[in-house]
């Protein structure tokens, strides 16, 4: 039996997209000569669809989208990830498609409500296991969790009637996933004694990442098949299910669940109608891919590439402006914006001020030369002696301080979105995850923006992805090697550094992964070997920004846990620990 993974980039709300997407891929399928093409979970409205779900007329569009799509679907059985509201319910589910009629529905029983998920808010648990039967091949379905987490009851009972068991996912990326979930897979197909077929959509949607990377595990958990990271692609294996499975070696399985088999019958003896007859002479056996995994520099740069493009797409921009300083983060900022939209769709404006040092501003242009990007330079000096002549009764005689550099910073933005207002361009912010973390940035300066490239990218990662960027050339890469040795430096004072008011990177990266990510306490921290002291002022700035963070713009997420839905905080927080 032949399957097609679909791994497709649907957008949110766009169902007649959608719909014209996965009919296009069903045709790939056919061509392929696929008996099953399996799409991801709810790619009919994109996902997550949020509380577009509680809308009446958003499920009843949904629908006709949906059977827009049957209307393709001849010679093979589709199954496709769409919302179905039923006897009052909403579920996530799976629609089961044959000779252009949906035959049956599969809903998902494990909902997630850990991390940026909230199905529970929206969708009911189904309750019943579903079983397709195709030409005398039993197949399972699942969708995400039911399969991935530690759900075993969604697919209890499945085992003992199926040899091959499909899941529909939405799996957002973060660093090192991959890994865990061909680990878990393969797991859960040895531990079942059944094929394991896991298709995975793709795209960017706001902060989060999909990143494809579909598998394919037989039954002694053997990897048959791997589908590319970041890109669309139609996955195909054949797969045998007398080779092993647990149906024919007679296995028990821990815990049953009432299991609806719907079969399929290329003879057209199912009520539903006659699949039209497969060719007298099947298609020519496959070697299935088995993509290589990326590195990880790689991994992540090619992340913060899709989840721009498809932001900036997706929302219908064109073009973005970002402001270039010279600095290691603006740089990388502007690679991943060129290598994601290309160099006629990116602005870079170079904003010097008394403090901004010679080679700073030489590297700015220089970086946005070799990417052969738009440049322009708007120096804010006469702007800034503006602001301080207005000022000046109420400014201290050193104009060096925080409100000083502030203002800098907010002329800036203040540029920058006035561009964005004229031609259209999308801000594009350029502050990484470390500063953000601490709220080493300005409200309404540096934050003001419609996209934060690198907000969950901490900075000893941005020196890598640098080096990364810089190894694929052309020449010695985009990005001057000054840039990337040069001490960081914000330029808003005489001889400023990151460092006069930040501990080292390397050690504040550490605080913030243990503090942000894992959630570990301060004292926590400190039995680790960090300076106590040190550690509760981290902290302590890291509490006091969160209403910067708050009003900042979304950006692409990498890790298991960033800056926004995965971290929800009240702004007005006393405790303390």
């Amino acid at each position: 039996m032949r399957i097609a993974l679909a791994q497709v980039d649907p957008t949110v709300g766009d169902l007649s997209g959608n719909a014209a997407l996965t009919a296009a891929w069903v045709e790939k399928a056919v061509v392929a000569g696929a008996d099953m093409v399996v799409f991801p979970e709810l790619v009919i409205c994109g996902y997550p669809p949020e509380d577009l779900v509680l809308r009446d007329y958003f499920l009843a569009d949904c629908r006709q989208a949906l059977l827009e799509v049957a209307e393709s679907c001849q010679n093979l059985v589709a199954v496709v990830g769409t919302p179905l509201r039923e006897d009052g319910m909403i579920y996530n589910a799976a629609a089961i498609i044959w000779n252009r009629q949906v035959v049956g529905w599969y809903r998902k029983i494990i909902l997630p409500d850990y991390a940026g998920f909230d199905e529970k808010r929206y969708f009911t648990p189904g309750e019943n296991a579903v079983v397709v039967e195709i030409g005398g091949t039993r197949v399972g379905l699942t969708i995400a969790e039911d399969l991935e987490g530690s759900g075993a009851a969604a697919v209890g009972g499945l085992s003992e009637r199926a040899e091959v068991i499909v899941n529909l996912a939405m799996s957002p990326y973060y660093r090192g996933r991959g890994r865990v979930r061909e680990e878990k897979l393969a797991e859960r197909a040895r531990s079942l004694g059944t094929w394991v077929c896991w298709v995975n959509g793709v795209g960017g949607q706001d902060d989060l990442v999909f990143d494809g990377h579909s598998l394919v595990f037989d039954p002694q958990g053997g990897l048959r098949a791997r589908a590319p990271q970041f890109e669309e692609a139609l996955l195909l294996v054949d797969v045998h299910p007398q080779a092993g499975s647990r149906l024919h070696r007679g296995l028990p399985v821990t815990e049953s669940r009432t299991v609806n088999v719907i079969a399929v019958h290329p003879d057209g003896s199912n009520d539903a109608g006659s699949l039209p007859a497969k060719p007298a002479v099947p298609p020519p056996s496959l070697s299935p891919d088995l993509a290589q995994p990326l590195s990880p520099e790689a991994e992540v740069y090619s992340a913060l590439c899709l989840g721009v493009r498809d932001y900036i797409r997706k929302n219908r921009f064109e073009q973005v402006v970002l402001g270039i300083s010279g600095g290691l983060d603006s740089a990388l900022t502007a690679c991943i914006a060129v290598d994601a939209l290309g160099a006629d769709e990116v602005h870079m404006v170079s904003m010097p001020s008394r403090y901004s040092s010679k080679g700073t501003k030489n590297d700015a242009r220089e970086t946005a030369k070799r990417l052969g990007a738009k440049y322009y330079e708007i120096p804010i000096e006469p702007i800034y002696t503006s602001y301080l002549d207005c000022l000046a009764p109420f400014l201290d005689s050193d104009t060096s301080g925080v409100t000083e550099q502030n203002i800098q910073a907010r002329i800036r933005g203040n540029l920058l979105m006035a561009l964005s207002n004229q031609f259209g361009w999308l801000v594009l912010t350029t502050g990484n995850k470390s500063e953000t973390a601490v709220g080493y940035t300005t409200l309404y300066g540096d934050m003001a923006g419609g996209f934060a490239v690198l907000k969950d990218v901490p900075k000893t990662l941005v020196y890598r992805l640098a080096d990364y960027r810089n190894a694929l050339g052309p020449g010695g890469g985009p990005i001057p090697e000054s840039t990337i040795r040069r001490p960081p430096s914000a330029e808003l004072a005489p001889d400023q550094t990151d460092q006069d008011t930040l501990p080292p990177y390397e050690l504040l990266d550490e605080i913030v992964e243990a503090y942000v990510v894992r959630d570990e306490s301060p004292d926590e921290l400190a039995v680790l070997g960090s300076d106590r002291a040190l550690v509760r002022r981290v902290v302590g700035m890291i509490d006091g920004s969160e209403h910067k963070r708050r009003q900042g713009p979304p950006g692409v997420r990498i890790s298991p846990k960033g800056f926004g839905k995965d971290r929800q905080l009240p702004i007005t927080n006393r405790y303390r620990k």
